[in-house]
């Protein structure tokens, strides 16, 4: 479990309180948490975010060079307004503001979730988003 600790660790500094529109780190992992499941996985959302134009910045995220940035606007259209309204409603914010944070976030989860450019088979994977989860969210 050491990877999966560290990994843990890596998200949580690195996403660290409150994004830049006061949207509640920890609130964004629920509603990310809840996203990935109603999207099928890590991978059918993925594959959401490629078809929807973000084929680049999701290759850089799984990859092991710098992480494009992604904007709040690109993630709202690519996740559409419903999936972005329950992220929010979560999180306890506003649908733009929740676009930011996760626009800030969801780089470094994926990023994280891939180490050395591949992303675990599923079990370990949800391991690793259960401990996330379960360490942003108490």
């Amino acid at each position: 479990m050491g990877l999966l600790d560290q990994l843990v660790g890596q998200v949580a500094a690195a996403a660290g309180g409150q994004g830049q529109d006061g949207a509640s780190q920890g609130g964004l992992m629920d509603g990310v948490m809840t996203m990935i499941n109603n999207a099928g996985g890590v991978p059918a959302l993925l594959e959401q975010l490629k078809a929807s134009g973000l084929g680049d910045q999701v290759a850089s995220w799984v990859g092991t060079g710098d992480n494009l940035p992604v904007s709040a606007s690109q993630l709202a259209d690519a996740l559409g307004a419903g999936h972005l309204a329950q992220v929010a409603q979560q999180a306890g914010v506003e649908p733009q503001h929740a676009a930011s944070g996760l626009a800030q976030l969801l780089p470094q989860l994926i990023d994280q979730l891939s180490p050395g450019g591949q992303m675990p088979e599923g079990n370990l994977l949800s391991q690793g988003l259960s401990m996330l989860a379960g360490k942003f969210l108490g």
